[in-house]
């Protein structure tokens, strides 16, 4: 098995605050108690082996986090009550990654949340993240 002496989620229960509420073969649904106060009952889905990125993965390994996904989202349905979803994978720094261990957030979204209704699109659409060389190309 690939591992990492200091990634946080190649030994989910080194970190006391971090709970694994499902696994299966090749994965783990994770939640961090730091993570709950802002986005309640949000989880990470990851792989058991050490992967940089999802385009890494298996395809046991996409089988399987499929399999915990569906799990992830009785559990939470049942727990918090949420209504909707945001589903993710950040691949790279550019795509603001900053644990290189493969994994997929599974966050919960309220209607009386503040952003409620604003998904990733909704930054990545902001004027100020357009790229100049687009501008540059849109203006002319």
């Amino acid at each position: 098995m690939t591992y990492q002496e200091n990634c946080p989620f190649c030994d989910p229960l080194k970190d006391k605050e971090q709970t694994i509420l499902f696994e299966n073969e090749t994965c783990y649904l994770l939640q961090h108690t730091k993570q709950q106060d802002v986005l309640e009952g949000c989880a990470v889905i990851v792989p058991k082996e050490h992967h940089a990125d999802a385009f890494e993965l298996t395809k046991q390994e996409w089988n399987d986090t499929y399999d915990l996904l569906q799990n992830a989202k009785e559990y939470l349905d049942k727990e918090f009550s949420p209504d909707g979803y945001t589903l993710g994978w950040n691949v790279g720094e550019a795509s603001n990654q900053t644990i290189f261990h493969s994994h997929l957030h599974v966050i919960p979204r309220y209607n009386d949340e503040p952003l409620a209704g604003k998904g990733v699109r909704y930054w990545l659409k902001q004027p100020e993240n357009k790229r100049e060389k687009l501008k540059k190309n849109n203006d002319t």
